[in-house]
């Protein structure tokens, strides 16, 4: 099994409704373009992945929405290294098609008084709905590295929710844990790294907004140390 030596998730660049909220009343979320700044933000985080990568080659897999495949472009990774491929199952968390901006932020309240993980938006998805195609997306690629001839380095372009539920897959949080961390930055990496041990770690964790409260035994206890070290996945 060719497993890449790194798996490089990264969150699209400022679009249009990060900065401005009534544009979901007017288009849809799958067409929202990225802003001037925003651009600029997945420029920067282009340089740094031509330098990490270098002449190596990379599997690419984008979100089917316009803020991402522009978040992509503007990496101006080397054509010839890279295999672009479209990856529907990474799209943004549905909260239904058009919105009305006063019921999102009252499904918005609604949500954090009942969980992020569970809480599904009316005529859309929970965060558990994500995690389960985000995991069978997982599945897919965990068979990919079975050809022999797999890129070294996969990068995985898409959006701030989606990479928090791909790690919590593939480390095994728990819900508590995830619901305790926040959405990484506009244009943000996390990277996957494959230690000689066969296993990977994440390279830096994401920022918390609270403390995890677990239910139960599986959940993290006061003092416990937090491991960002995966299993064989």
């Amino acid at each position: 099994m060719a497993r890449p030596r790194r798996i490089v998730l990264v969150r699209h660049g400022e679009s249009t409704g990060n900065v401005d909220d009534s544009v979901y009343e007017r288009e849809p979320d799958h067409a929202l373009a990225l802003t001037e700044r925003g651009r600029l933000q997945a420029e920067e985080t282009g340089e740094r992945l031509r330098e990490l990568f270098g002449h190596e080659r990379v599997s690419v897999y984008v979100s089917p929405y316009r803020r991402t495949h522009q978040t992509l472009s503007a990496f101006r990774l080397d054509p010839g290294r890279i295999r672009v491929r479209e990856e529907p199952r990474l799209r943004e968390q549905d909260w239904g098609n058009w919105q009305d901006r006063e019921d999102v932020r009252l499904q918005k309240a609604y949500r954090d008084a009942y969980g992020h993980f569970f809480y599904r938006f009316a005529q859309g998805e929970s965060g558990a709905d994500v995690y389960d195609r985000v995991g069978g997306f997982l599945e897919s690629l965990f068979r990919s590295f079975e050809a022999p001839d797999h890129p070294p380095n996969v990068l995985i372009v898409t959006h701030g929710l989606a990479m928090r539920l791909f790690c919590m897959r593939w480390f095994h949080w728990t819900v508590a844990e995830f619901e305790s961390l926040s959405n990484p930055g506009n244009a943000e990496m996390r990277v996957l790294v494959l230690g000689e041990n066969g296993k990977y770690t994440l390279d830096r964790p994401f920022g918390r907004w609270r403390d995890p409260e677990p239910y139960g035994i599986t959940g993290w206890s006061e003092g416990h140390r937090i491991e960002w070290q995966g299993d064989d996945r």
